[in-house]
């Protein structure tokens, strides 16, 4: 029996992420505290009963501005980081984070998340809630 050689995947343009929606962002004042106006852009967002992904947030972090230490009953949010650098904290423990980092958090996980360089940090958060299952 002969094995089939693999053919190499073929190379695939892909956006860059400095124009990812860029024309959908606005500002928003952090309701977590922290430093600054950050930008955002929802995505995807679902209200009513059980949904497998209850929001999918584009966010900006300009330079030096941050997302305070917060967090939530029911929070099953994910941080990815698409570009950039920052510092995160969560359950008390600070680590930095670069692109293509995904972060998890869970319920009453207190979290936050700074831009301490001279770019800016772009990541998507998003919930997704249990399958069958309300959030």
């Amino acid at each position: 029996m002969s094995h089939a050689e693999p053919h190499p995947a073929p190379e695939l343009p892909h956006p860059e992420v400095s124009n990812l929606r860029e024309g959908l962002l606005r500002e928003v004042t952090s309701d977590h505290g922290g430093v600054g106006t950050i930008l955002a852009h929802r995505i995807y967002g679902r209200e009513d009963a059980p949904a497998a992904i209850a929001f999918i947030d584009l966010v900006v972090l300009p330079p030096h501005t941050s997302i305070g230490l917060h967090r939530h009953a029911d929070d099953r949010e994910t941080y990815v980081i698409l570009s950039g650098r920052g510092r995160m904290t969560l359950d008390g423990k600070e680590f930095e984070v670069r692109d293509g980092d995904v972060i998890p958090n869970r319920p009453y996980g207190e979290h936050g998340l700074a831009n301490d360089s001279d770019s800016d940090l772009r990541l998507l958060v998003f919930e997704i809630g249990p399958l069958g299952g309300s959030r």
